[in-house]
């Protein structure tokens, strides 16, 4: 894939246009830092959701500038990762300090097997067949809570109509992407939002009723509800080290992508010193009690579309969102949107992500060759296991014992097992008879 670029890497575009550019990233990074912060932030307390968000904006904006200064220094959207969002939502039933204390340690462990240069040893764990069950597993274990956004229950009133609209604001969403071209394109999710908002009105004027910014301040620090005692518990960590397993290939995969688009030099310093500020900032979040960052992979999209490759064109965003971090009133209306329409932008990223997945699954297989029905069944079995884990009743799980309990109720994580000791026992090739 070849570019026509005004900026490359190292260029420096001039203060007004940097700045238009660095306001297109933020773009791009907003929606992801506003659903997953809505969905986290406001499970425990609603009353801490705006803390939560400005608490994710800071980390994400601190991330990002450690990435474009010392990491892997590249053109690389950073946002909330969506495997570790799975693995809270799955271990829920925990503390807080238990969950965020597994994340700072996971990120201290990422960002060690890193600069140690151990990272390596670990791809080898990872074939095609693996990487497309993590793929697929992302999307497929997290529809029960994108139901949940968007229905809201059974016995809640509406349901019906909240569904409809789903369907139709979906649809719309799909048709968006296929034909609009360049950054229209790539902020399809922040516009569709922000009409989705506005739609959703219509048809539900209550639902902002209760929404009040009297108690919001204009400027405010974040710098409390930090996971400042280290709650260690087994399951839960071993959990998280399964996630942060995906993650890490997520991450590898993202700046390696950037790198080859661009032809960028010394690649491989960029890979380990990228993946080590992943780990930093996924410490920095554990610590902060949030969810942490990860390299996003539909960045060439966004460079293609503004010629772009500029990576001080980032700092901007970077500093636009950790400024944000202290605007909790700014941050209100930016996050100002109804659960159904949450759930739809989740629903059509999910889909992106089921795209990606079967792509590197057909590719897997075609590798593979001979017979493609037995490849791909170490594809499926996996998938299907995850699914299930993923739609148990509450019931089910709480039977289990409360030390297995993160990983066995966590769909992602059992899917993931399995398709390890799958490819790395019976999955492997047949030797050929003579």
């Amino acid at each position: 894939m070849s570019l026509e670029l005004k900026y490359q890497i190292e260029d420096k575009p001039v203060w007004k246009e940097n700045g238009l550019y660095g306001l297109q990233w933020l773009a791009v990074s907003l929606p992801a830092v506003i659903t997953f912060g809505k969905v986290l932030g406001g499970m425990d307390s609603p009353a801490l959701e705006i803390l939560y968000l400005q608490k994710l904006f800071a980390v994400m904006g601190v991330a990002l500038l450690i990435q474009v200064f010392w990491g892997h220094r590249l053109p690389v959207v950073l946002g909330p990762s969506t495997i570790l969002f799975i693995g809270i939502l799955a271990s829920l039933e925990s503390t807080p300090a238990a969950i965020y204390t597994s994340l700072l340690i996971c990120g201290a462990l990422l960002a060690l097997l890193a600069v140690t240069g151990l990272f390596g040893r670990l791809q080898s764990l990872f074939t095609p067949r693996v990487v497309a069950v993590i793929l697929l597993l992302v999307a497929f274990t997290i529809l029960p809570t994108i139901t949940n956004l968007v229905i809201g229950g059974t016995e809640v009133p509406g349901a019906g109509r909240r569904l409809i609209f789903a369907f139709v604001f979906m649809l719309l969403m799909f048709v968006g992407g296929r034909y609009l071209q360049g950054l229209l394109k790539n902020t399809l999710v922040l516009v569709a939002m922000v009409l989705g908002s506005l739609a959703y009105f219509l048809i539900d004027p209550g639902w902002a009723a209760h929404a009040s910014v009297e108690n919001i301040q204009p400027v405010a620090l974040f710098f409390s509800h930090l996971n400042t005692s280290l709650v260690i518990e087994p399951g839960v960590l071993v959990a998280f080290i399964l996630c942060f397993l995906g993650l890490s290939i997520n991450d590898l995969g993202s700046i390696q992508a950037v790198g080859l688009v661009l032809k960028a030099e010394a690649m491989p310093r960029r890979i380990t010193r990228g993946i080590a500020a992943t780990g930093i900032g996924n410490v920095l979040a554990g610590w902060m009690g949030v969810i942490g960052p990860v390299n996003f992979s539909f960045s060439p999209g966004l460079i293609a579309a503004t010629g772009c490759a500029a990576r001080r064109s980032l700092i901007s965003a970077g500093v636009a969102m950790l400024a944000l971090a202290f605007l909790p009133r700014i941050i209100f209306y930016l996050s100002f949107i109804p659960a159904a329409v949450i759930g739809c932008v989740l629903f059509y990223t999910m889909c992106t992500q089921v795209a990606a997945g079967l792509m590197t699954a057909f590719d897997a297989l075609q590798e593979l060759g001979e017979p493609r029905f037995d490849n791909a069944l170490m594809i499926s079995l996996p998938i299907l296991m995850g699914i299930i884990i993923s739609f148990l009743p509450a019931e089910i799980t709480a039977s289990y014992p409360y030390s297995l309990r993160p990983i066995l109720s966590n769909g992602f994580v059992v899917g993931i097992v399995t398709s390890l000791v799958l490819e790395h026992t019976i999955g492997r090739p047949l030797k050929q008879k003579k």
